[in-house]
């Protein structure tokens, strides 16, 4: 089975496509690459901060990264943070959305974040029939949900 690896160090983005037996070679060709001493490498730092009202309930996020060009802060609605712990095989994530998330933005949340995971699947593994499936899937979502929301507004 081919992966697709990715090594992100001091901002290139390098694709190289290698069996298991490649990416160890790889691996090392890049470590050396990199410098001879880690205090060499690029670091990147997200912070994220979250405000909570009396009921610990988000009240405003923003989030700030190292490397951005914008020089404050940036807010923000909602976020989906994933991290992928190898040693337990399962996805550790946090889901956050301020009290003054609208549903519609929600809608749009969702549809957006899915059709990007099927862009990452297909880079990531290069599945493009998978990736393909999955957004789909995330356009009848999109239609579905809007389909719904017509729906309550005519409701009301």
């Amino acid at each position: 089975m081919k992966l697709q690896f990715f090594c992100i160090s001091t901002q290139i983005i390098i694709g190289q496509y290698c069996t298991s037996g490649e990416l160890a070679h790889y691996l090392m060709a890049m470590i050396t690459f990199a410098g001879q001493n880690l205090k060499n490498m690029h670091k990147s730092t997200i912070s994220i901060d979250v405000v909570l009202d009396d009921n610990k309930v988000p009240d405003h996020i923003s989030w700030k990264a190292s490397d951005s060009s914008a020089d404050d802060a940036q807010a923000a609605k909602a976020m989906m943070v994933a991290f992928w712990d190898s040693a337990d095989k399962s996805a550790l994530r946090m889901d956050l959305w301020t009290k003054d998330m609208m549903v519609d933005e929600m809608g749009d949340f969702f549809y957006q974040t899915l059709s990007s995971m099927s862009d990452t699947l297909k880079r990531a593994t290069n599945y493009g029939d998978l990736a393909e499936d999955l957004k789909a899937f995330s356009k009848t979502f999109n239609e579905k949900f809007r389909a719904k929301q017509i729906a309550e507004n005519k409701a009301d």
